[in-house]
């Protein structure tokens, strides 16, 4: 008895002392390139626009209440955070690996050998029966001793692919709400161009009945009606086009929200102009871009996995214990304590060969966490050449539409003038054509330029992390 307790004792200080040893490398973060100021940036302010809450940066109600059904019906949204459910259920399983399994076993067993079998006549002359009868009722504890920190290890791991998957339903949101807002001012632009087209379907219209009046008093031949005909034709070829588009573009933002497809009351005159670039600095990223911070977690998890890997080359030291009641006869089956038994054991296992399989598993997981490494720097790096692209395009966009703009005045000046010459008959009917065509080409321009300049604001809000909160 005093010898089994020094067995336990010493397997119970062997793995105290290999309990303290962790194999593998602590997580640190790799080195990255990061510039000190984004290109195209202003300043280097230190505050984002980032750091806003969604119904911060978008103040249109309309868009706001878009956004909030898609953050509650959208399915993709949904269905990531049902994996957030998973990796939580699986990081709860982790914490309790350093705990032993217990289990309860119950067993009976009737064994009637042959009568004329060296196990027969034992059983007859050992026993006096022909069979034997065995009832066994125990608990058996099996404890793996963290050797190694292998199963701090495995914690980890799960942890980081918990917070993996956390940060990639923030980085699903973030891109949904972009989407959403992309979609609704791509939206308000389809009015616009639609309001447009209408208006200068007027126009021809009415170029189109001064030019059958002056061919009528013999000014002008058929071909300049037919000319003028022409031109209004065009204009009003646009407006089932941009309807058919409008509708296309509701039914996905309904989609995007998780309805079914219909129209999208909607205000113009909430339209919102965005004139806050502030990117702040570029090492902010690492710590408010969801998929820069999600790339990070899974590298995180693969510097433990190869430490698991690591450790499963090493001796494994598992304790076993197991205590009931077993008896030959169920009728004293239960008789205490003449029926009491129990166990206990220290195992240690060194695997010697296994067909290189350990090493094999070891190199994998050293080659996944390099591949971690440079899709977390890649992650990095395309998060700010987005956001360089963003502060870009919100600048050039903001000279195009000045452009634009001053090119729709002046052109829509050419209209009425070419009018008034035409009725003086000193332009003919091409030049009054030509500049509405001109006007409308402008005018239709300018709004697409509106929209892209809206486009390039909401980009620089998402590229730079925004969205989430």
């Amino acid at each position: 008895m005093k010898q089994n307790k020094s067995i336990i004792y010493a397997s119970l200080l062997l793995a105290l002392f290999v309990s303290a040893c962790k194999v593998g490398k602590n997580y640190e973060r790799p080195a990255v390139q990061l510039p000190g100021q984004f290109a195209g940036a202003p300043s280097a302010d230190t505050s984002s626009i980032a750091d806003l809450q969604w119904k911060q940066f978008f103040t249109d109600t309309t868009l706001q209440g878009l956004i909030d059904k898609g953050i509650k019906y959208n399915y993709d949204l949904q269905i990531a955070i049902k994996r957030i459910d998973i990796a939580q259920q699986q990081l709860k399983q982790a914490k309790l690996q350093w705990l032993p399994q217990l289990n309860l076993q119950v067993t009976g067993q009737y064994n009637r050998p042959s009568d004329n079998s060296l196990n027969g006549l034992s059983t007859s002359s050992f026993l006096g029966s022909n069979h034997v009868e065995n009832y066994n009722a125990n608990l058996n504890l099996s404890w793996e001793i963290d050797t190694w920190g292998k199963i701090r290890r495995q914690k980890e791991a799960a942890l980081a692919q918990y917070l993996q998957t956390f940060e990639g339903t923030r980085a699903v949101q973030t891109q949904l709400v972009a989407d959403i807002a992309q979609g609704y001012y791509n939206l308000l632009m389809l009015d616009r161009q639609l309001n447009i087209a209408k208006q200068n379907l007027a126009f021809s219209d009415s170029t189109l009945k001064l030019t059958q009046l002056l061919k009528n008093a013999g000014e002008v031949n058929q071909l300049a009606v037919q000319q003028a005909d022409a031109q209004r034709q065009t204009t009003a070829l646009l407006i089932p086009q941009l309807e058919q588009s409008i509708a296309i573009q509701e039914n996905a933002l309904q989609e995007l929200t998780g309805q079914l497809p219909g129209s999208i009351p909607r205000n113009p005159a909430q339209l919102q102009e965005f004139n806050d670039t502030r990117s702040g600095l570029p090492a902010k990223l690492l710590s408010r871009r969801p998929d820069v911070k999600s790339a990070e977690m899974g590298l995180a998890a693969a510097n433990a996995r190869v430490g698991v890997a690591q450790s499963n080359m090493y001796p494994s030291l598992t304790i076993t214990a197991a205590g009931g009641l077993e008896s030959f006869k169920a009728d004293n089956w239960f008789t205490v304590p003449g029926s009491v038994f129990g166990l206990a054991a220290g195992t240690v296992l060194q695997p010697i060969f296994r067909n290189r399989t350990l090493k094999t598993q070891f190199e994998v997981a050293k080659i996944q966490r390099e591949q971690a490494v440079l899709q977390f720097r890649q992650s990095v790096l395309n998060a700010v050449g987005e956001v360089s692209n963003a502060l870009v395009q919100t600048e050039k966009l903001q000279q195009q539409k000045q452009i634009a703009n001053t090119q729709v005045t002046t052109l829509r000046a050419a209209i009425r003038n070419a009018q008034l010459l035409f009725k003086s008959d000193m332009a003919n009917y091409l030049e009054v054509i030509t500049a509405q065509t001109n006007a409308l080409q402008a005018e239709l321009n300018l709004a697409s330029v509106e929209r892209q300049q809206q486009g390039a604001n909401i980009e620089l809000y998402r590229a730079l992390g925004g969205g989430w909160r």
